[in-house]
This record gives C-alpha cells, sequence and structure tokens, in this order.
C-alpha cells in the first residue's frame, strides 16, 4: 500500500511549488502580447455595465463568462505556435507561460460566471428558447469536461503521450460555452457590433483548435529529415540528422520540435539544436528522462526519418562582438552553448561558462566542453558534486567589481536560472537572457517511465 501511495504521490519535492515569474516591465515590444490580451478582455465591459437582473446588477456575472471566451481564445491561437507573434511575447517560452495563463484564467472565469448564475433581465435571446436551453445543459457538459481536463493537465503523474491527447480535447468544452454564449440572452443582440466582436473572438478560437488538431498535427508534419549518426552516453543521447530537402534556416540558441517516425515515437518534443546555424544539420542532445528518451537506445534510429517543427525562440547566447560573456547552464541546458562555441572567432572574447553537471551522467557534454577549452574557446567552470554546488554566491567571488558591461545566458533548471540571473541583475549586468521552457509545467510525481513499462509489460502499444 505504501509503495503505491508513494507511486502515485511521489515526494514533498515533487510537489514543490515555484513562485511564478513575473516579467520585467521594462519597454518594449515583448509587452505588446500580454497588453492586447488584457485589452481584449478589459474592451468587453461595456456590452455588460448597465445588464440587471431580479436582485440588481448581473454585469460582472455576464462579463466574466465572456472573459473565459476570449481568453481561451488566445490560449488557442497562443497554442499554434506562430512566429510573428513571438517578438511581441518575447519568445515561444513566454509565448507558452501567457497560453497556460490564459487558459487557466479562464476556467476561473468559467467557474465565477457559473457561481453567479446571472439572470437578465429583458435581455436579448441569441435564438429560440428551446434552442437556449439546450446550449445551457451542453455548456454544463463542457464545464465538467474542462475541469477534468485541466485535472489531468495539472498531474504530472499522467504520462506526455496522453496528456497530449487529452490536451486535444478542449476545443469541445469551448464550442460548447461558445454556443451558449451565442444563444444566451445578453444585452445586445447577436448582430450588433458586440455580437460581432465575441462572435469574432468565438470564431477566432475554433479555427485556432482546428488549424493546431487538423491542419498541423495531421497534414502539417514538419520539415523532413534524416538520423545519420547516434551516440549514447550514460544518461544523455547525441542525434544528427541531415535534411532531406531544404535544410532548417535558424540561429543560435533557437529550438524545434522534433518527431521521430519510429513506431510509439511520433509525438513532437521541444529540444534545443546544438549545432550552428550554418551546419545543415540538425544535432540535439537529449537527456534521457521519459519514456519517449528513455526508448531512444533501444530503437534502430540509422537512416529513420524524422519531421522538424520551428525553429523557435529568441535566446541570445553570445551578445555584441567585443561584450565579454558568461555562460551559465545546468545539466542538458548547456545545449545552446554547445551551438554557440562552433561560432566563436579567435579575435572574440571567450566565454566564462559555469556549468552544473553529473559528470558520470554527462559524458557526451564534458568531452567537447574539454576540447574546447583546450582550444581556448572557452574559459571552463565546473561544478559536479554536492561540495560544489554553483549558487549565487560564486557569482559574487568571481566579479567582485561587478558585472557592468557583460551578457550573460542562462539555460537549466527553474531553480538555477532565476537564482542565478537574480544575482547577475543585483551585480549589474549589462544584458540577462533567460529561456525557461516547459512545455507542459503541473505537479506532483513524473511516472512515464513507470507507466509504459507497465503498458509493455501487458502487451499493449507505447
Amino acid at each position: 500500500m505504501n509503495s503505491v501511495l508513494h507511486f502515485v504521490l511521489g515526494s514533498r519535492a515533487d510537489w514543490h511549488l515555484h513562485r511564478p515569474a513575473l516579467p520585467r516591465l521594462r519597454p518594449g515590444l515583448h509587452l505588446v502580447g500580454p497588453l492586447a490580451i488584457v485589452a481584449a478582455c478589459v474592451v468587453g465591459w461595456p456590452a455588460f455595465a448597465g445588464a440587471v437582473g431580479e436582485d440588481g446588477s448581473v454585469a460582472f456575472g455576464l462579463w466574466v463568462g465572456s472573459l473565459s471566451i476570449v481568453l481561451m481564445a488566445w490560449s488557442f491561437v497562443l497554442a499554434l505556435r506562430p512566429k510573428v507573434l513571438e517578438p511581441l511575447f518575447g519568445g515561444l517560452d513566454s509565448m507558452y507561460r501567457v497560453h497556460r495563463w490564459a487558459g487557466a484564467l479562464a476556467v476561473v472565469a468559467m467557474f465565477l460566471h457559473t457561481s453567479v448564475e446571472p439572470e437578465i433581465e429583458d435581455g436579448i435571446r441569441g435564438v429560440s428558447k428551446s434552442v437556449a436551453e439546450g446550449a445551457v445543459d451542453l455548456a454544463g457538459v463542457g464545464e465538467i469536461m474542462l475541469y477534468i481536463l485541466v485535472g489531468l493537465s495539472l498531474a504530472r503523474v499522467v504520462p506526455y503521450r496522453y496528456w497530449r491527447w487529452t490536451h486535444k480535447l478542449l476545443g469541445v468544452p469551448f464550442v460548447f460555452a461558445s454556443w451558449h454564449f451565442f444563444t444566451a440572452e445578453k444585452p445586445y443582440t447577436n448582430g450588433s457590433g458586440w455580437g460581432w466582436w465575441f462572435g469574432l473572438w468565438m470564431l477566432a478560437g475554433i479555427c485556432a483548435y482546428l488549424v493546431r488538431v487538423v491542419g498541423v498535427d495531421v497534414f502539417r508534419r514538419g520539415r523532413r529529415y534524416r538520423v545519420v549518426q547516434t551516440e549514447h552516453g550514460t544518461s544523455v543521447t547525441r542525434l544528427e540528422l541531415e535534411p532531406i530537402g531544404r535544410p532548417l534556416r535558424r540561429r543560435l540558441g533557437q529550438f524545434a520540435f522534433l518527431k521521430l517516425d519510429v513506431d510509439g515515437m511520433s509525438e513532437p518534443h521541444p529540444f534545443t539544436i546544438a549545432s550552428a546555424p550554418e551546419n545543415n544539420n540538425l544535432v540535439f542532445f537529449i537527456r534521457r528522462l521519459g519514456d519517449w528518451s528513455q526508448n531512444l537506445p533501444g530503437r534502430e534510429l540509422g537512416g529513420r526519418e524524422a519531421r522538424i517543427e520551428g525553429p523557435f525562440g529568441r535566446f541570445r547566447p553570445l551578445g555584441r562582438t567585443d561584450t565579454p560573456t558568461v555562460w551559465i547552464a545546468g545539466g542538458v541546458g548547456i545545449t545552446p552553448f554547445l551551438a554557440a562555441l562552433e561560432g566563436i572567432q579567435h579575435h572574440m572574447p571567450s566565454p566564462v561558462l559555469l556549468y552544473a553537471a553529473r559528470p558520470e551522467e554527462e559524458d557526451l557534454v564534458l568531452d567537447r566542453l574539454r576540447h574546447a577549452e583546450a582550444a581556448r574557446k572557452v574559459e571552463l567552470h565546473l561544478f559536479t558534486g554536492a561540495d560544489a554546488r554553483m549558487t549565487p554566491e560564486v557569482l559574487d567571488l568571481m566579479f567582485p567589481d561587478g558585472m557592468e558591461g557583460i551578457h550573460v545566458a542562462l539555460c537549466g533548471p527553474t531553480g538555477l536560472v532565476r537564482s542565478m540571473s537574480a544575482a547577475a541583475r543585483r551585480l549589474g549586468a549589462d544584458t540577462i537572457e533567460t529561456e525557461d521552457f516547459d512545455i507542459r509545467q503541473g505537479f506532483g510525481p513524473e511516472r512515464s517511465v513507470e507507466i509504459a513499462r507497465v503498458v509493455a509489460n501487458r502487451g499493449l502499444s507505447t
């Protein structure tokens, strides 16, 4: 019984909640996207401001109902990963954070709307009473579906591949809620300006959902590549892919979604590209953590096709040509810096690299870093044990005069990135680049490997 509870509940560390990292409110193009979402929510308030019911104003209840529609529509639009919107949010990692927050707040808004149950007097019905009542029943079903699907999204014990399929169902409750919103009594007609405003948001959300689930996932599978080399370290696998046709154009520090045309490994996973943009081949260093990555050593991948979607991201490992650079990495967060090493020229100042790693696990990576250090491309500082932990005090010791004029780039576990970027900011670093990309997040233990073994032992497809 205790083993079952531990499997489901994990340890206390599995439930550790990180305080949401708020963006620095410095002026810039990256604020346009979040401000556009806020504006889209606030602008609808006048449509309901004068609505009254039997017990007084019902404006708030109606308005939060519209909020759930607008926020969920935004969440579906951002799930398309449109590159044109990346600069408006500060990169795809920020877009995904906004995507998750928009979806979460949409659920909260729906809960508030159904809790208040606003009944407007002398409202204008969108369709006949019988159709509207049927739409209410569908909205109730959609609400239950939404709570269940969001719960599955937050529970990391559900493996990624199964979560991904349940995540595709979120469009169903949105369609039900939109139909209810369209048919319900409101202070305006569906043919009015407000009717068009909210109608366009409903249409945008439904279209974005269909394009993502049908257009992108089924028909537009990504650019074709072929696996030409694999190397398996103790816990890291290196994949090299050559293009079949036109190669992917990219910048340093970007990542892509990788799908292998291998049975059981066709779902997309994001990985940073570890080869320089001048190299037509793509290289990925993949740490074997989940069931998908654990399968890599056991599969014959040579010559197999892969699909690449991307590139994405605005992470800049290097500053200006003459700018001193400090890299801070943990685990496979070293990947964008491996690509940047290929672009280091002799006239450029060698970056200072602080790397927290487990030497018995990152052997493929450490070999390459030591070769780069021998070639004087990087000044390497390794933190490889419990007695050599990378802490913010390390920067105080290394830069007693501060970090003014230094370009700092960080990539790795969330806790490391947050603590070290705060220290670099305190020391006056000129620019600080971070990328915290977790496509799922959630709470609880991650059990994809164990569940995959159980499914395999029962003779089911994994």
